[in-house]
């Protein structure tokens, strides 16, 4: 299993007990505004502002808060200036890192981005340092109860996915970028719930950890995720399960 897919179920086992959503509010505004400005206030004609919707609702997040973070990216509001970056750099024991942000100060963000992955073992790379190690893919999880194995590869493959596989008591589904709502309204137009579905970066080759460098990965992590700025992180890390538990 990929880091990604490892970090993403350890993430939502800490959801359960950690209700910070006034961090998970302030990094969907700014997602919102940002894709809002990218690609136009029409949420069936914007993909990406669609998913930040779907994930704002999903959090309790008030319609209000929803139309102004959407009219403060199509102008209609005045608001802060934010924009896209992305930062590579390296975790512990070598681990290759994108570090997804959302910021209104380049150099700020950079500064702290750069103290965080110091703190925990790791250092800030140049420009595509590490970016050649992942693919943009698609990335969907269903639940074990969404059907079988055979019946879920049948409507995944039919609608252009690359693969589906069980995974942690579920299913994962991978597909190209381009595909990605095609397989996501095949899934919900015969009935399935989709747990998870997002463009991500998954990585080619896993590094893996163990020990005390294990330890420092996750925490490490788990920083990158409260930084405000941060909307995703992706590593190729690979941790047996049970370290996974013991150091979360």
């Amino acid at each position: 299993m990929s880091g990604h897919s490892k970090w993403h179920s350890i993430k939502h086992k800490k959801a359960a007990v950690d209700a910070k959503r006034g961090r998970d509010f302030t990094r969907l505004i700014k997602e919102m505004t940002v894709a809002a400005r990218m690609g136009g206030g029409d949420i069936d004609a914007n993909p990406r502002l669609r998913g930040a919707v779907a994930a704002a609702k999903a959090v309790n997040m008030p319609a209000d808060n929803i139309k102004r973070a959407i009219m403060k990216g199509t102008g209609e509001l005045p608001g802060q200036a934010f924009e896209d970056v992305n930062y590579e750099g390296y975790g512990p024991g070598g681990v290759a890192m994108i570090i997804a942000a959302v910021t209104d100060n380049k150099n700020r963000t950079v500064a702290e981005i750069r103290h965080v992955l110091t703190k925990y073992g790791g250092n800030l790379g140049e420009t595509n340092s590490v970016a050649w190690m992942f693919h943009r893919k698609g990335y969907l999880t269903l639940e074990q109860s969404a059907g079988s194995e055979d019946e879920l590869m049948e409507i995944a493959l039919e609608a252009g996915a690359d693969d589906l596989r069980a995974s942690g008591g579920g299913y994962e589904v991978i597909c190209s970028a381009e595909t990605f709502e095609d397989v996501k309204k095949a899934f919900e137009g015969r009935g399935k719930t989709v747990s998870t579905a997002e463009i991500t970066m998954l990585p080619q080759t896993q590094v893996p950890l163990e020990g005390k460098k294990a330890e420092q990965m996750i925490k490490l992590m788990e920083a990158l995720e409260e930084h405000d700025d941060v909307q995703n992180v992706y590593a190729n890390f690979d941790i047996d399960e049970a370290e996974l538990e013991a150091a979360s």
